[in-house]
């Protein structure tokens, strides 16, 4: 039996598990659930409810980096884990600081506070990458590594809360670095819609390098 990703195609958490799965080249079967009607399986598997989670045949992964090192320390093809502590003090910004200000940002209307202050605090890091990304193509050197794979689906995210807002900013280096990644045949590939999952459905495998 293949081991099993639960997902949601536009939770950038999910899509950062999706990347470093098909990067890898892992066959699982791919689970798409709707967040409003969680499936008992994917409930009954992870009670906290949220995604990405893999099911393997030894354990259960709840935490969407941890599902990219588990799937980038089978195989990784690209190098993605070069520079890997310079990557997780990248990403632990991006999953705090900075996801705080999206989340009141993008969600303005779940909290109560000025959108406005959280997109600023959250403009704040995108102008840092985008200086970082002056210096070279990705944020550690000429070649994607596992900070801009787990990071430009929240950038992605942000940009999208207000695009011509977005598209506004002189920022031209961090467009072009995400622009590439959107254009890409892997995100291509980890985007395609998939209908809701439920019990008796054939198997979907998640699609692989």
């Amino acid at each position: 039996m293949n081991d099993i990703l639960y997902s949601f195609r536009r939770c950038p958490y999910a899509m950062r598990a999706r990347l470093a799965i098909h990067v890898a080249g892992l066959e699982l079967e791919h689970r798409e659930i709707l967040l409003r009607d969680k499936a008992p399986e994917f409930l009954a598997a992870s009670p906290k409810g949220t995604v990405p989670v893999v099911v393997s045949s030894d354990r259960v992964i709840e935490e969407s980096l941890d599902v990219m090192l588990w799937a980038l320390e089978q195989n990784d093809p690209d190098n993605w884990l070069i520079d890997r502590g310079d990557s997780l003090a990248m990403i632990a910004h991006n999953d705090g600081p900075y996801k705080q200000a999206l989340d009141r940002y993008k969600y303005a209307n779940r909290h109560d506070n000025d959108p406005e202050r959280w997109r600023s605090l959250g403009a704040g890091t995108l102008s840092k990458y985008d200086t970082i990304l002056t210096q070279s193509r990705y944020f550690l050197g000429d070649e994607p590594r596992l900070a801009d794979m787990a990071i430009y689906p929240f950038v992605r995210q942000f940009a999208n809360t207000d695009r011509t807002w977005f598209d506004a900013q002189p920022w031209p280096h961090l467009h072009k670095w995400l622009d590439a990644h959107l254009a890409s045949q892997r995100f291509a590939a980890i985007m395609v819609k998939l209908p809701k999952w439920q019990a008796g459905d054939p198997a979907t495998l998640a699609p692989s390098a």
